[in-house]
């Protein structure tokens, strides 16, 4: 088994989305779940960025 370096971090939720041995409505919501959470961030940073973003 490969030693993953301790300043290489995989969210959870990325692992239950995209890794093996996950029921396909599990893998879903996770993916769903990312994408709500990028577009948030997203969000939350159109209000810094001086091109306005959304």
């Amino acid at each position: 088994m490969a030693h993953i370096q301790s300043s290489t971090r995989i969210p959870v939720l990325w692992t239950a989305a995209y890794g093996p041995h996950r029921p396909r409505p599990v893998r879903a919501l996770a993916r769903s779940l990312l994408r709500v959470r990028a577009f948030a961030r997203d969000l939350a940073l159109a209000d810094h960025i001086p091109s306005g973003g959304y």
